[in-house]
């Protein structure tokens, strides 16, 4: 009896949820979304995707040529800017330029796409500067773009989609890559509740790691040996030419394993953003749902036990 009272719990839970997710706002064609990161991957297949919904498109880009591309992709309602999020003054000319093509309508939506996964490899390896590089964009940039945005998604009473990843809930590599994206879950946490009285939703997408764009993939390796040709000789005997081989391999794997179809991400994206009931997380990806958020809730002596197996061991003693 208790079984299938939880049963019909669970199916009236399912149904409700469902029901919701098919609510979609009106009025989308007179909405205005700004998009970081347009130059390609997530940013610009959303950004086409939105295009097409009919909604006012502001596309960021960090080049000339991703702008141009992009245009010429889609309609003439799409407009762009040249954006470096690293940059405040290039952020605060965004900014006033967003303003003057919204006027009293307020800025609906702004997804905060930009971002870097490398330089990524162990610790050791890494410099300081390797740390700030990705926390200044993948963070620090979210960040300034946000507040700078604010006064516009409060007027409209819009929503802001910070893009994360399973990596801001389980740390999976060495760098700032992760620290990052525990910063944006932590950043996207605190605005969610400042920004619920004015009416504003803040949403996190978290794609999985077979959602990563094959581009960064691709660098992986080439990052890793890289990172290791400057290290000093007594670190490199530490961790032994094995180590370093079975790290590049398992980029490797990375690279065959990653999902092409970016869309898994572009969708939770235009279901944030057109939902008249949008989810706080979307989870992108089924690694993402059935292994590395569930994995995410272990006992951390069963999550280190499981990573250990994945990642290398250096062959050498220091």
């Amino acid at each position: 009896m208790w079984l299938l009272l939880l049963l019909g719990i669970l199916a009236v839970v399912y149904l409700y949820r469902w029901n919701q997710k098919r609510l979609i706002l009106p009025n989308l064609t007179n909405k205005y979304v700004l998009i970081t990161g347009c130059d390609s991957g997530f940013g610009n297949l959303a950004a086409r995707q939105l295009d097409r919904r009919g909604l006012n498109v502001l596309a960021a880009c960090l080049t000339t040529k991703g702008a141009e591309d992009l245009k010429k992709e889609a309609s003439r309602k799409l407009q762009t800017v040249i954006l470096d999020v690293t940059d405040s003054q290039s952020v605060s000319l965004t900014a006033n330029w967003v303003a003057d093509i919204v006027g009293d309508k307020g800025l609906w939506g702004l997804v905060n796409n930009a971002g870097i996964s490398l330089p990524t490899a162990p610790n050791e390896w890494l410099t300081k500067d390797d740390f700030f590089k990705i926390l200044n964009v993948n963070l620090l940039g979210v960040v300034d773009v946000t507040i700078k945005m604010l006064p516009l998604i409060r007027k409209a009473r819009g929503r802001i989609v910070n893009v994360a990843s399973i990596a801001g809930r389980l740390t999976i590599c060495g760098g700032g890559y992760c620290m990052s994206k525990y910063g944006v879950e932590s950043f996207s946490d605190s605005l969610r509740h400042e920004m619920a009285p004015f009416g504003v939703k803040v949403c996190i997408i978290e794609p999985g790691f077979f959602s990563t764009q094959v581009t960064d993939a691709k660098l992986q390796r080439e990052c890793a040996k890289k990172m290791w040709t400057r290290l000093p000789e007594e670190i490199q005997r530490s961790y032994g030419q094995q180590y370093l081989e079975k790290y590049c391999s398992i980029a490797d794997q990375n690279l065959a394993t990653c999902n092409t179809k970016l869309s898994l991400v572009s969708d939770c994206m235009e279901q944030a953003l057109t939902a008249e009931y949008p989810k706080t997380r979307y989870s992108a990806g089924w690694d993402a749902k059935l292994l590395y958020i569930p994995l995410s809730y272990l006992p951390t002596i069963i999550t280190d036990f499981l990573i250990s197996v994945i990642y290398p061991k250096p062959v050498q003693k220091a």
